[in-house]
């Protein structure tokens, strides 16, 4: 039996300071390491080159989703047993590694999580732990019900994992998106304890309620798009009721008083068309999907 090819992809973006100890101490436990640099304007390509590191870049910041796209695409170039994916700001412990690999590698999962909420010495800062709970349990309503850490980017894959996720968030979506998509496609999905390092120079670079309005949207987008009549059936129902509720207390008003409530009429009227409106999207999108999927189903 050969041994498995395990490679490490790392998205960076102005992490000169800390892309080289990053990338040493994953050489230790990977066989390549690939980085994306999205857009760097530091040295951060260049050191990883100097460091035996494969660069892929980008001639501008697409952002963390565009960058694993990247980065999945060269690798799975390689044919790789496992790929795992990791931050370049050294909140990430290259040690962890081997744990999260073992599962793909004895085929027991198509991804592994590491979770930071499973390991005893979780030391999430809280107001970063309320956020990640928030975004954690939207994702479950449209993925795995006993996933704990939605937004860990710290991750294996085996390679059919890769083959079959296609990806479209540019953003931070992207970690739900995955698990949205996996679970579509039935994927084995575990999670992992791992401790993360919050004593780094810049521990995110983004605002904290942007990072999470892009999650959080792009979880909706992708339920509305994997479930469309849920997604906009069920509103458009509620508002088709709320529609006869005003229409049928307007007709009791006219009946007793004879007179003409115009407010409840036109909330009777809107209410009713906005449902109607709703649940046709619903229908249409979930038509248009089902025929897309069937040809690309077709050889």
């Amino acid at each position: 039996m050969s041994k498995p090819l395990i490679i490490a992809c790392i998205p960076a973006f102005n992490e000169e300071k800390t892309i080289a100890k990053v990338i040493l101490q994953t050489q230790k436990y990977v066989d390549r390491v690939i980085v994306c640099d999205d857009g760097s304007t530091d040295m951060t390509a260049e050191i990883a080159e100097r460091l035996g590191a494969s660069v892929v870049r980008h001639p501008r910041n697409l952002g963390y989703g565009a960058s694993l796209n990247t980065l999945f695409k060269e690798a799975i170039k390689l044919n790789p047993s496992c790929i795992v994916t990791m931050d370049a700001d050294g909140q990430h412990d290259p040690s962890h590694i081997p744990k999260l690999v073992e599962p793909i590698i004895m085929d027991e999962a198509d991804i592994v999580i590491g979770s930071r909420f499973l390991s005893s010495r979780d030391n999430t800062p809280k107001h970063r732990r309320i956020g990640v709970k928030l975004i954690t349990s939207i994702a479950r309503k449209a993925s795995y019900q006993q996933i704990t850490d939605a937004q860990s980017g710290f991750r294996a894959y085996s390679r059919r994992a890769i083959e079959v996720l296609e990806l479209t968030e540019p953003g931070m979506g992207v970690s739900t998106e995955i698990l949205i998509k996996a679970s579509r496609e039935k994927l084995r999905i575990i999670e992992k304890p791992i401790t993360i390092n919050y004593n780094v120079e810049k521990p995110s670079k983004k605002n904290p309620i942007l990072h999470a309005l892009d999650v959080i949207t792009s979880t909706l987008k992708q339920y509305s798009i994997i479930h469309p009549l849920t997604f906009y059936g069920l509103p458009g129902s509620i508002m088709i009721l709320v529609g006869v509720f005003f229409g049928i207390w307007a007709l009791e008003i006219y009946r007793a008083e004879g007179r003409l409530v115009v407010n409840l009429a036109l909330l009777t009227i809107g209410s009713i068309l906005i449902g109607l409106l709703l649940i046709l999207t619903g229908i249409m999108l979930f038509v248009l999907i089902s025929v897309v999927r069937e040809l690309k189903a077709k050889p």
